[in-house]
C-alpha cells in the first residue's frame, strides 16, 4: 500500500511516500480501504518531535489519527461490523492513517452517517470526539450552562461550538473578525474577537470553559470561570492550586478513543445538529501531506483540513 510515512523526527519536509506492507488484522480488528483522512495539531507535534519523550515511536511512522473508508476485512471475533460496510474511527496510536489501509480495533469504529461523505466523515474522529469528551464526559453541559470556547473556528471548536448547542447551552467563542460570520453561522450566541477584545472583560460566570490555546489564555480563563464550574484544557495544564482557591473543577484532557460516542456524535450529524466543516482539502502525496502540515501549524485553518485518498 502507499503510505506518506517520517523516518525521523523534523520538519514537513520529512513526509515522504514509502511502499509499504498492507496491516495484518488481528481477531478483534477490521481493515478499512481509506478513503479520506485528516490533519490535527497533534500531527505536526509527533512530527516535530514534541511528544517523544512520553509516546515512543517505532519508524517509520505512518502518521494521522483519523479514518473514513470501506471495511475490506473482518477478524474473526468481530460482530458487530461487515466486509462493505462504510466506515469512520478514530484508530489507536500505533495505527497511522496517511496511507490506503488502516487496522482499527471493532470497538473504536463506527458506522459512517449515510449523508456524509468520506472527506467529512474523516473530519470528525479526533476533533469530534476531543470536543464531546470535553463538553459532556467532563463538562456535563447541559441547557442553560454559559459555556466559552476558545478558538471556535478551529476543528474542536467548531465541533465543541454545536455539540454546546445541541445540548441547549449559551455559548460564548473567541476567533478572530474574519471569522465572525463562520461561528454565528455555528450557533455561537456571543462572539468575541480576540485581537480587539480581552475575553476576560466579556466573558463572566462562566460554567465551562474549553481551552484549545494553553498558555495565558488558560491561565486567564480561570478568572472567569464561576464557582462550582469546570475548566477543560486540550492544550496545558490547569493550575490546580488556583482552580482549588476559586472552587472550580479543572483538568487537562487527553481523548480516550471511542466508537459508542462516536456513532452518537453520528447520530446528532444526522439530525442535522452537528455539521462538518471542511476548509481545505489536499491529496495524499509528499507535497499534499507537507502543504496540509504547514497550513495546520499556522493555527489560522478555518475548520477542518482534510486528506483525500481515493
Amino acid at each position: 500500500m502507499k503510505a506518506i510515512v517520517i523516518e525521523q523526527y523534523g520538519g514537513s519536509d520529512q513526509l515522504v511516500e514509502k511502499d509499504l506492507p498492507k496491516p495484518d488484522i488481528k481477531d478483534d480488528q477490521v481493515l478499512i480501504e481509506m478513503h479520506a483522512t485528516s490533519i490535527n495539531p497533534i500531527d505536526w507535534k509527533v512530527r516535530e518531535g514534541y511528544m517523544k519523550d512520553g509516546m515512543p515511536f517505532e519508524f517509520p511512522l505512518i502518521l494521522g489519527w483519523d479514518a473514513a473508508g470501506v471495511i475490506s476485512e473482518v477478524g474473526s471475533k468481530v460482530t458487530t461490523f461487515k466486509k462493505g460496510d462504510q466506515v469512520f474511527a478514530r484508530p489507536a496510536m500505533e495505527n497511522g492513517t496517511y496511507s490506503e489501509y488502516v487496522a482499527v480495533d471493532e470497538e473504536l469504529v463506527a458506522l459512517k452517517p449515510d449523508h456524509l461523505s468520506f472527506e467529512e466523515a474523516a473530519s470528525v474522529p479526533l476533533a469530534g470526539l476531543t470536543a464531546w469528551q470535553c463538553l459532556v464526559d467532563f463538562g456535563k453541559v447541559k441547557k442553560g450552562d454559559r459555556v466559552l470556547i476558545h478558538a471556535g473556528s478551529g476543528g474542536v471548536g467548531s465541533f465543541a461550538i454545536q455539540i454546546a448547542k445541541s445540548f441547549g447551552a449559551y455559548v460564548l467563542s473567541t476567533a478572530s473578525g474574519k471569522n465572525e460570520a463562520f461561528l454565528k453561522e455555528l450557533g455561537v450566541d456571543e462572539f468575541i474577537d480576540y485581537k480587539t477584545t480581552d475575553f476576560a472583560d466579556v466573558a463572566k460566570d462562566v460554567d465551562l470553559v474549553v481551552d484549545t490555546m494553553g498558555g495565558d489564555i488558560l491561565e486567564k480563563s480561570l478568572d472567569v470561570v464561576k464557582k462550582g464550574g469546570r475548566l477543560v484544557s486540550i492544550a496545558g495544564q490547569p493550575d490546580a492550586e488556583k482552580a482549588k482557591d476559586k472552587g472550580i473543577t479543572a483538568e487537562s484532557l487527553w481523548l480516550n478513543p471511542n466508537g459508542k460516542q462516536l456513532a452518537e456524535l453520528g447520530e446528532l450529524m444526522e439530525q442535522g445538529k452537528v455539521k462538518a466543516h471542511i476548509g481545505h482539502t489536499f491529496p495524499l502525496t509528499e507535497k499534499g501531506l507537507r502543504d496540509a502540515h504547514d497550513l495546520s501549524a499556522t493555527h489560522h485553518a478555518k475548520g477542518k483540513i482534510v486528506i483525500k485518498i481515493q
